[in-house]
């Protein structure tokens, strides 16, 4: 029988009352637990149990969380989950909506740091083929960091001893949420400048030749954001060379393998930077008096074998002597021998002379030959020509001798005429 004291609720009524109650009265809680049989839905939540040694508490962490908490969502890890405690009415259950997720305890985390840290050498972010050489002297260093604490402070401070250079901050986290994803950015971001540098604030940044990210000691939760794999990432895909230097010498983080270089500390991080210019102009000063040695030296070698030789070659005078006697011989043998080539000269013009003069019709008139010839001096050669002339002469060997046979005379008779012409003829031919 009903009664006001006693109300009858419906299902749904009881399990909305239980829900309100149970989210009222655990609405801000952190639970530790193991994780076990991980369920990653086609919505994007992720369904999973946490237990202990004696219960089960079944929990859901809705999509869009952040990468540390779905990092930690691993079977046999145990975890811390912060969150609320809801109910189910469809199943009559309970539940904890989860909100962050994170590694309990030092084994917790150095368990997921050695899965981590396998899968991403697996996947050769680590491999030391892929190291960039850190700049000898860099014109401009980046410094990822954050802007308060000694970290930075150690950092100017080194660089200034050893050698000032242009220094470029990004601050950022360096431990906590969000630590990791503005570190990632920062690495990216200096990377994204470009070559000649970019206006900023009217002034001309440069793309620094070399990234130095850095914090201070810490405990290993403290450093566990350069154990992310956002920032082992960009630390990998970083096209400037990256020195590491997180924590103190003992510590080791995930970025240590990624980097091209790793630091002991921030302060040995300024050192591999920069060489220390006191040093650097001492070595140029001994290496240039070195190279003056060296080039006295030389001189000095060369001028000693200069020397030598000069002894060891014959005096001027001596060499020019050489050649004036070589002279003296060439210009007597060239004497000798253009006297030669003249009496060669000499005999074949006289057996020439001789043999013109043997051929000459001067030669014929001394053996008792005569030559008739008109008054111009040409040659009669036959008696018809001789009659038609009334003076000729006659040349003998020592003279010419004038000829007139018909002046003052009568025309001969045709028998004196040829009688003539014989004569004539005979005295021509010698007859």
């Amino acid at each position: 029988m009903e009664t006001e004291q006693n109300p009858i609720l419906t299902v749904t009524q009881i399990s909305l009352s239980l829900k309100s109650c149970v989210e009222q009265v655990f609405s801000n809680i952190r639970v530790k637990g193991e994780v076990v049989g991980v369920k990653k839905a086609a919505s994007g939540h992720i369904y999973f149990s946490l237990k202990d040694a004696d219960s089960v508490l079944s929990a859901v962490c809705w999509r869009g969380k952040d990468k540390t908490t779905i990092a930690a969502l691993e079977d046999g890890l145990e975890i811390v989950c912060t969150g609320k405690l809801s109910t189910y009415p469809g199943r009559s259950n309970y539940q904890m909506i989860v909100e962050k997720a994170e590694p309990a305890g030092i084994g917790a985390l150095l368990k997921l740091l050695a899965e981590r840290k396998e899968k991403l050498e697996k996947e050769g972010l680590f491999d030391e083929s892929k190291k960039k050489k850190i700049p000898y002297l860099p014109e401009t260093i980046g410094v990822v960091t954050s802007p308060s604490g000694a970290v930075i402070r150690d950092i100017m401070h080194r660089l200034n001893d050893r050698f000032p250079r242009q220094v470029y901050l990004w601050p950022v986290l360096v431990q906590g949420e969000g630590a990791a994803e503005q570190i990632a950015s920062a690495i990216q971001g200096f990377n994204k400048i470009p070559q000649e540098g970019i206006d900023f604030q009217n002034k001309k940044l440069l793309r620094p030749d070399v990234l130095i990210v850095a914090r201070g000691g810490g405990s290993f939760e403290d450093l566990w954001c350069f154990n992310e794999e956002i920032v082992v990432r960009a630390v990998a895909a970083s096209d400037i060379p990256i020195i590491s230097a997180v924590g103190h010498e003992t510590d080791t983080t995930l970025i240590d393998y990624a980097a091209d270089l790793r630091a002991p500390t921030p302060t040995g991080a300024a050192e591999k930077a920069v060489p220390v210019r006191s040093e650097l102009i001492l070595t140029l000063d001994q290496l240039k008096n070195r190279n003056l040695e060296a080039l006295f030296r030389f001189i000095n070698e060369k001028n000693l074998k200069l020397d030598a030789l000069s002894k060891s070659m014959p005096r001027l005078n001596e060499i020019i002597n050489l050649f004036f006697e070589k002279l003296d011989d060439k210009t007597e043998r060239l004497a000798n021998a253009v006297k030669t080539y003249y009496t060669g000269y000499e005999n074949k013009l006289e057996f020439l002379s001789k043999l013109l003069k043997s051929y000459s019709y001067t030669s014929i008139l001394e053996r008792g030959f005569s030559l008739t010839l008109d008054k111009k001096g040409n040659i009669i050669s036959t008696g018809k020509q001789a009659e038609t002339i009334d003076t000729f002469f006659i040349k003998y060997s020592d003279k010419k001798v004038e000829v007139s046979p018909l002046k003052n005379q009568e025309k001969p008779s045709k028998k004196i005429k040829q009688q003539r012409n014989k004569n004539f003829q005979g005295n021509l031919f010698g007859e």
